[in-house]
């Protein structure tokens, strides 16, 4: 009876472990290590939040509060290279922001009325009020920063002293000093706004109390005499001259864009203003007029009387010839017909003397004309026209030039729309050309290079390297190793097919023989190899003993040594 060698045919894990050799193990340990690893820092990285600016440039004490308050929010923050500023998660930029805000953060190292939190005990007058007059100067310049323009201020007050037995008290005064954003300045309404927040926190203090200069040192408030700063003078006229010409330039764009259409008309004007302030003072005099349409000043009259004549009289005058002229006719009779006088004065039916003076009122009149400023002198207007787009019948689109009629028509409405005059010197000049299309420098940027596609590299960068080292470990490592895993018989069968090409092995209990080769005679000579020779001892065995030979086959696809 003779015995079956059987092979399993579904092994379990470990018999394919066990049927692999030492160095296969170790690349497959090695492969899944390695997969695994690449696995746990994708998960990681893909995970890990994108960290934005916080808050940058900030005071070592401002940064110090900000870290305190993150610490207490449970936020997590790193520095940047250098410590120049703070990175947190980026989707809690914006509520840490407004949290560490309402928590008054960053202060910006200026401190305002919460210095009045830490007054001590034993503080003296002197104290309060120098810790008060630093926390209002504190909160003017928070909210001067607060302006966009503004980068950096800083604010002195000069409070006097109040003493009730002054009779005249010194007014308190302010300098306030401005650093501005580049590029940036202050219009005369934003600087009119920080006088008056100024002036306005301060008890009793004038807007013209308030000096305000830039970072430069120049002066932008206007001084109490009125002498003009950096932002009044000559500037205010710059500016209004630019509003005049802007001014004009609108209304020709204006009248002209709905005939030749938009971007085919360009227009500038030139204005020219005087600003002198003149002053003139008339004063004139009417003639003389009557004296009952005169108006009276003054009336003196003086009357003497002396009695009846006596021929005993002493004789008076002046001896000469001038006492023995007769007095002329009065030419200015005063309230009654004149009376003819004697040689002394005297009327000549009595000793009686009257004096009348009167005073009338001069007709006068006094004009004061003072010019106005800002007065337009002359007008200089360009305007150029493009050419007139035609489309035909086959939709062909041409530009031509525009007609010698419609020039003049466009000429007429600039000179309405501005006001041409003559006599001021007034000029208008429109000319009609082709406009040079405008060219576009695009920049051949590569698609790599690119904004969006620098962004989507690196969103992918991490994904996309840990994917692909994953793949080199898995094609790389452990796949050869999974082929040995998924064929464990495979160096048995090759062992037994080396020996199976020359053993017969015989599995029925009636196993069919082979035809034997007949005996050779001893006579004949040797011509077997050793090959054939021990491949006749192996068949002569399995025909002998089909048993053992079924054992030792057994064994060698097990992998066993066979004893």
């Amino acid at each position: 009876m003779s015995a079956v060698a059987t092979i399993p045919l579904n092994p379990t894990l470990g018999q394919r472990l066990a049927s692999l050799d030492q160095g296969q193990r170790l690349r497959l340990a090695l492969g899944v290590v390695l997969f695994v690893a690449i696995g746990i820092v994708g998960l990681v990285m893909g995970r890990q939040a994108e960290w934005r600016v916080l808050y940058a440039s900030l005071t070592d004490k401002d940064g110090g509060a900000v870290i305190a308050q993150l610490s207490t929010l449970n936020v997590p923050y790193k520095y940047t290279e250098g410590g120049g500023a703070i990175l947190v998660p980026a989707d809690r930029v914006h509520d840490v922001r407004l949290k560490l805000a309402s928590l008054g953060l960053p202060k910006g190292s200026v401190n305002g009325f919460e210095m009045m939190e830490a007054n001590r005990f034993g503080m003296t007058q002197f104290q309060e009020r120098l810790t008060f007059q630093r926390g209002l100067e504190g909160e003017l310049t928070r909210s001067i920063q607060a302006l966009s323009s503004v980068q950096s201020a800083r604010v002195h007050l000069a409070l006097p002293n109040q003493n009730g037995f002054f009779r005249e008290q010194q007014k308190p005064s302010a300098s306030v000093l401005l650093g501005l954003h580049p590029g940036r300045t202050l219009d005369r309404n934003q600087l009119a706004g920080i006088v008056h927040l100024v002036a306005s926190s301060v008890p009793e203090m004038n807007p013209t109390s308030v000096s305000v200069l830039d970072d430069t040192g120049k002066l932008l408030s206007t001084p109490p005499d009125g002498s003009g700063g950096t932002l009044g003078g000559d500037v205010e006229q710059l500016q209004y001259v630019q509003q005049i010409e802007q001014q004009y330039s609108r209304r020709i764009l204006d009248i002209l864009e709905p005939i030749v259409g938009k971007q085919n008309v360009k227009a500038q004007v030139t204005a020219e203003l005087d600003f002198s302030q003149t002053e003139s003072t008339t004063e004139s005099h009417k003639p003389n007029q009557s004296p009952d349409t005169s108006a009276i000043r003054s009336q003196q009259t003086v009357e003497s009387t002396n009695g009846a004549a006596s021929t005993n009289a002493v004789p008076s005058g002046v001896p000469g010839a001038t006492t023995n002229q007769p007095p002329g006719q009065s030419s200015a009779p005063v309230n009654g017909a004149a009376q003819p006088l004697s040689a002394s004065g005297q009327t000549q039916g009595g000793a009686s003397k009257r004096e009348s003076i009167v005073n009338y009122e001069v007709d006068k009149t006094v004009r004061v004309v003072k010019g106005a400023t800002g007065v337009i002198k002359r007008i200089n207007a360009a305007v150029v026209v493009n050419n007139q787009s035609v489309t035909d019948a086959k939709g062909k689109t041409t530009s031509s030039p525009l007609t010698d009629v419609q020039l003049e028509k466009m000429t007429a409405l600039v000179r309405e729309t501005v006001g041409f005059s003559k006599d001021r010197g007034d000029s208008v000049n429109l000319v009609n050309a082709a406009f040079a299309p405008e060219k576009i420098d695009v920049l051949d940027v590569p698609l790599w290079r690119q904004p969006d596609v620098m962004d989507l590299i690196r969103s992918l960068a991490w994904p996309l390297g840990t994917l692909g080292l994953a793949a080199l470990v898995l094609l790389g490592v452990i796949r050869p190793a999974m082929k040995g895993l998924g064929q464990p018989g495979k160096a048995g069968v090759a062992r037994v097919e080396e020996k199976g090409n020359q053993i017969n092995a015989v599995e029925a209990d009636q196993p069919e023989r082979p035809q034997l080769v007949a005996p050779r005679h001893i006579s004949e000579p040797a011509q077997a190899s050793a090959g054939e020779l021990m491949l006749e001892d192996a068949r002569k065995l399995t025909r002998d003993n089909p048993a053992a030979v079924a054992n030792i086959v057994k064994a060698w696809i097990n992998g066993e040594v066979p004893a």
